[in-house]
């Protein structure tokens, strides 16, 4: 367990290293337009890092038994936040998701996305003796779903919503909820957010733009032509760190929901995919503390952070390559970002903590048999002599 943490923090730390340099790369252009000085947005985006790198301390010291006692107050704080994000933020680019704090800005589905991982984990480990069953068990615990998601869908976050169900049904699954039940409960909030997501005029947009690209005649939008020609343009080895010419505004958000068109830019397909095998190496890093977890809680939380953060990372990836309709969702860890990098980064440390945890266990078991091993073998030493 203790090798486990030490590569989920090494894979971490690789992506955020990354993420810095082609953060500086894809933003330097945009930065100088905007506001006179190539590294403005690097700087911001390096002083959110520091903090999530330090917060990721914090919370792999946090025994994370401590959130279950707090798990249900903080899930009903984010969806106060997100009522309240419904209320008052303002419209950017035809939704409202961020709050403004002067010193802050914050997107509180990031928030609520961790908090209702713990939320689940917590109350999948209580209610496991019901969970088979549809009215006490699985439906109490897929009200907090729906209440979170769609609390965030109507911002409109669609994707970040659709996400968070897929996510959530899949600990539901993991933990022993009935095939039937999930399968019911998935298709029935599928069809109701499809038609919700086609009255929606900002996402009705991209979907529909996004089939009309499969037709005869059909072209892509300009952000995502944008972005399949940086990535084509990278060929095997990459133009280079800083040689990129998309980032010098061909493309829209280049650092931010596409920086992956970035990447593959200025890395090339093995730079592209090497930080793609980082993220399966923290999937499967997070898979083996979950499975070697002691306790249902632990399993499920270790289970949900790392398959969140995969899902994310594929997601994006398949949107910058045409594969998936435009989301807006960020690459883990090499987005520019301020909320999602520092909850990311404080899933990590509860991730690690999980590993030490129960390595600590382990060492505690096996020590607690050595010793009793010990003994059985002075007593036995001790008869033979009286013989």
């Amino acid at each position: 367990m203790k090798k486990l943490a030490v590569t989920v923090f090494f894979a971490t730390f690789s992506l955020i290293l990354i993420g810095l340099i082609i953060v500086m790369s894809a933003s330097s252009t945009y930065s100088a337009t905007r506001f006179d000085s190539s590294f403005h947005l690097f700087s911001s985006h390096l002083i959110r890092v520091m903090i999530g790198l330090f917060f990721m301390t914090g919370a792999s010291f946090i025994p994370y038994e401590w959130y279950k006692k707090f798990s249900k107050p903080a899930i009903i704080g984010a969806a106060v936040l997100l009522m309240i994000t419904l209320v008052i933020a303002p419209q950017v680019k035809g939704s409202g998701r961020w709050l403004n704090f002067g010193f802050i800005t914050i997107q509180p589905a990031d928030i609520a996305r961790l908090v209702l991982i713990i939320h689940l984990a917590y109350l999948i480990e209580k209610k496991k003796d019901d969970l088979l069953d549809f009215k006490n068990g699985f439906m109490y615990l897929f009200i907090w779903v729906l209440m979170i998601a769609g609390l965030i869908f109507i911002q409109p976050n669609v994707s970040s919503a659709a996400l968070i169900v897929i996510i959530s049904i899949s600990m539901l699954y993991v933990g022993g909820a009935r095939f039937k039940h999930i399968f019911v409960s998935g298709l029935s909030v599928i069809l109701a957010a499809g038609s919700f997501a086609m009255i929606l005029p900002h996402s009705r947009k991209r979907i529909l733009s996004f089939i009309a690209s499969f037709g005869d005649g059909g072209e892509l939008s300009h952000q995502l032509k944008q972005g399949v020609l940086s990535l084509g343009s990278g060929g095997i080895f990459g133009v280079g760190i800083g040689n990129s010419r998309q980032s010098n505004l061909f493309l829209p958000e280049s650092y931010g929901d596409f920086i992956f068109a970035i990447l593959g830019e200025e890395t090339g397909f093995i730079g592209a995919v090497v930080v793609l095998l980082f993220y399966v190496v923290l999937f499967v890093a997070g898979i083996l503390i979950a499975k070697k977890a002691k306790d249902k809680f632990g399993q499920m939380l270790a289970f949900g952070i790392s398959f969140s953060i995969i899902i994310y990372a594929f997601v994006n990836a398949a949107v910058a390559t045409g594969l998936f309709p435009t989301t807006g969702l960020p690459l883990p860890f090499i987005s520019y970002g301020g909320t999602s990098i520092i909850f990311l980064c404080i899933s990590i440390g509860v991730l690690i903590n999980i590993a030490i945890y129960n390595h600590a266990l382990d060492k505690d078991k096996n020590k607690s048999k050595s010793t009793e091993a010990n003994m059985y073998g002075k007593t036995a030493l001790a008869v033979e002599e009286v013989r």
